[in-house]
């Protein structure tokens, strides 16, 4: 019987630790495959591959949470687990038998411990963090700001430079070490930007604006993509953002200027209808373009707001090339219907002084 005892309790001890071990290993390899997943040959996938400031503060965020979490949650969870199994093992007899046991306070307070210390760090480093990664706070720099214009369409990005004249779809050309000032909407349902190895994520929905500021560091291609489900296509709404030297990004410029595609009312009608990139390239016949792009010239600084105004009062986004024309007929809709306002009320007035004369006869 002794051996057999002693069989058994080498048995459990032996399966604690191989369980611990799987537990270590399958943590390392998680940490591994998380690493990894932003590493690519030519295109950078994820924040953990950073490529500004922004995706490289956000790193940093995720590894002192997963520091935290590994010592105030895993660690103590797999010593505490070998400890138990040792030392309330079967046939242990250093381990006291106290059925009358009912509390206590050291073990309350070891208990509350550890939570109540999670939530306070990880609380300061969101509510820091917050702050400083706010995507709608402008970057420091002593650069002025490149504005980009999205406007998310089913399923496509048209992606317009309003100081310069220009447009892009497929891809997003920005300028190494100069800070990228974004504003976004939506033609249709609610969309979301994503560039992860460049930072934060922000929603466009139709009507409305938000903002992201960006920045990229070194010459790369990165991964943009849209993160809101919106229908079949949903799955093809990618660009690609290619950083370059600014020397690059202004000869970049003048070619799109040269050679671009006039935005007009037919082409935006064509960009409005839904369909992916790949049928909106077909539509417009563009071999002279890299594989993955459409570039647009003449492009007024009105588009966009243009956009935003015509989502929200639900008219055709054909408008948005004619800008002031759709001015001009909405402050004239609104004048007739003053004018007839005022010509309704003067009738009312006639009618009750033409009453209170008949009431004095």
């Amino acid at each position: 019987m002794p051996g057999i005892n002693f069989c058994a309790r080498a048995l459990r001890c032996t399966l604690a630790v191989r369980t611990i071990l799987l537990a270590v290993r399958a943590t390392v390899i998680v940490v591994l495959a998380l690493i990894l997943s932003g590493c690519s040959d030519n295109l950078h996938l994820s924040f953990l591959d950073s490529q500004g400031p922004i995706a490289t503060a956000q790193r940093a965020h995720f590894y002192e949470a997963l520091v935290i979490l590994l010592v105030f949650v895993a660690l103590p969870v797999f010593v505490l687990t070998a400890f138990f199994l040792w030392r309330y093992r079967y046939g242990a007899k250093a381990s006291a038998y106290t059925p009358g046991w009912r509390d206590s306070v050291w073990l309350e307070i070891t208990s509350w411990f550890g939570p109540v210390v999670i939530v306070l760090m990880l609380s300061y480093i969101v509510w820091h963090d917050a702050q400083k990664l706010d995507p709608y706070r402008p970057l420091a720099s002593s650069q002025s700001p490149l504005r980009v214009q999205a406007i998310g369409y089913d399923w496509k990005w048209l992606l317009i430079y309003p100081d310069l004249g220009i447009a892009s779809m497929g891809v997003l050309v920005l300028p190494t070490g100069r800070p990228i000032a974004m504003q976004l909407t939506s033609a249709s349902v609610m969309q979301s930007l994503h560039i992860p190895a460049l930072g934060s994520q922000i929603y466009a929905m139709g009507g409305m604006v938000t903002q992201l500021h960006l920045q990229v560091d070194k010459p790369g291609r990165c991964l943009g993509e849209n993160n809101m489900y919106n229908g079949d296509g949903f799955h093809q709404q990618r660009f690609i953002a290619e950083a370059v030297t600014p020397d690059e990004f202004n000869a970049w410029v003048e070619k799109v200027r040269t050679s671009g595609i006039a935005l007009d009312n037919k082409v935006m009608n064509q960009i409005s209808q839904r369909g992916t990139f790949a049928d909106l390239k077909a539509g417009l016949a563009t071999s002279s373009f890299p594989d993955g792009a459409i570039y647009f010239k003449g492009v007024s600084s009105e588009v966009f707001s243009n956009v935003v105004m015509a989502t929200m009062g639900h008219t055709s986004s054909m408008q948005t090339v004619t800008p002031f024309r759709m001015d001009l007929e909405s402050e004239a809709v609104n004048q007739d219907h003053v004018n007839q306002e005022h010509v309704n009320q003067e009738h009312v007035n006639q009618e009750h002084d033409i009453g209170v004369e008949a009431n004095q006869k």
